[in-house]
């Protein structure tokens, strides 16, 4: 049955194949909605529906509550319809002239950078480029059809190779082939780039990164953008880890530390080990935000990590008066992480 997809504000007019999500939908007839993970998983496409009615596929209750559901939002990654419907979606513009293309590449070095996590170094052919905004993230297409989502841990002026950093899940099937497994000249095949996690350069609003664990990878492409551009927003970032040795790349923040004067690296340990002596800030780093910071009317917050972190710092940011359209995330999930 033929039914239309009508976008407000901009009055765009797509029409939907059977079986086709709103996202796809949109995607296909050149609307750029904001998207992370394309699972249900981290909310990043949740919008209005105007109306007509939607049928959701699996997603995370965090995504999408039932609250928000009854008051007319969806998850437009997972949520198809059988008849027009008319949605309230915001287009993000800067990644309107980005082409998404599956190439291949190589497997150029792998570094083992700490307990559990190896930083991949990528090489596409000579005769291609790839287009991206920092903290975008491609999908790895594994030898069982599968695809695995990492972000890019390099910013575009600096793109010889793609770097991704994989943390080793004892049990993840594609973890567990790189770090025991995956040989330098590897040949493999991606997808991307992928995602609405970067940078909104239209603001002068000071900027709050957090991260968790290889949440860490989309923001070091972001602030490597940043300081490459000169940008002179003020920027704090917070790295949340249970041990010090899950801090992976200390030193790179640090350095950025002492380099450029608009810049504060705050690490936060929910769990120290006593080896590790830690007189740094403790607990969930969403809470030492929030312990740092009365009123986030005037800012712009960036979360990367673990759903449940991305989830309490939305949650806990709005409530210091964060408008929600200045809450950009990027969710790292697994498949334990959704729920019908």
């Amino acid at each position: 049955m033929s039914k239309q997809l009508t976008i407000l504000p901009s009055g765009q007019q797509i029409a939907m194949n059977d079986n086709e999500t709103i996202l796809d939908a949109a995607m296909r007839g050149g609307f750029n909605m904001a998207y992370g993970c394309k699972n249900g998983a981290c909310g990043s496409c949740k919008g209005r529906v105007i109306t007509g009615e939607v049928t959701h596929g699996d997603y995370a209750e965090s995504a999408l509550s039932e609250m928000e559901r009854e008051n007319g939002y969806a998850l437009f990654c997972c949520a198809s319809t059988d008849a027009d419907i008319t949605i309230e979606c915001k287009e993000v513009t800067a990644s309107k002239d980005i082409q998404i293309k599956t190439l291949p590449c190589r497997v150029q070095t792998m570094d083992k950078v700490s307990h559990d996590v190896v930083v991949l170094s990528l090489k596409l052919p000579s005769s291609e480029k790839l287009a991206f905004l920092a903290g975008q993230y491609i999908d790895i297409h594994t030898k069982n059809g599968k695809k695995r989502s990492f972000s890019i841990a390099n910013a575009p002026h600096d793109a010889e190779y793609l770097q991704l950093h994989i943390r080793h899940v004892a049990g993840g099937e594609f973890s567990d082939y790189v770090w025991n497994s995956m040989k330098e000249r590897e040949i493999m095949r991606f997808t991307g780039p992928l995602g609405s996690f970067f940078l909104r350069e239209d603001s002068d609003k000071p900027i709050l990164l957090i991260a968790t664990g290889t949440g860490f990878a989309p923001i070091k492409g972001i602030l490597e953008y940043a300081f490459n551009k000169g940008i002179e927003r003020e920027i704090v970032l917070y790295w949340g880890a249970r041990t010090l040795a899950d801090i992976y790349m200390p030193e790179l923040p640090s350095q950025w530390q002492q380099a450029h004067p608009n810049f504060t690296f705050i690490p936060v340990l929910s769990e120290p080990s006593d080896a590790d002596a830690w007189s740094g800030r403790t607990g969930l780093v969403h809470e030492a935000v929030m312990n740092d910071f009365t009123n986030l009317a005037g800012y712009q917050v960036y979360a990367c990590g673990a759903p449940v972190m991305v989830e309490a710092a939305y949650t806990h940011c709005v409530s210091r008066g964060l408008p929600n359209d200045e809450f950009f995330s990027d969710a790292f999930f697994t498949s334990k992480d959704l729920a019908k």
